[in-house]
């Protein structure tokens, strides 16, 4: 399995409730992941999490699957071609 760059991007809608689950998923995806950059967004009282991942398909897809069955969480993810 060949590992790519990409991205991953998180909304989570109500921090309070979802924060610790999606925490622990990201530790434990923790050695794919290159960069992880937080911002809480006011505005709506939301967080927006940013990573950067160097993973395989099939573990982006574990990851993202993971993250979306939890409530209020959004997710959308990229891979680089080669």
């Amino acid at each position: 399995m060949d590992k790519r760059l990409g991205f991953v991007g998180i909304i989570i809608e109500n921090r309070k409730n979802s924060a610790s689950q999606v925490n622990q998923v990201l530790s434990d995806f923790g050695d794919d992941i290159l960069a992880r950059v937080g911002l809480p967004y006011r505005a709506r009282q939301w967080n927006v999490i940013t990573l950067t991942v160097e993973m395989s398909t099939d573990r982006l897809g574990s990851l993202t699957g993971r993250l979306g069955a939890i409530e209020g969480v959004m997710v959308k993810s990229a891979l680089a071609k080669v």
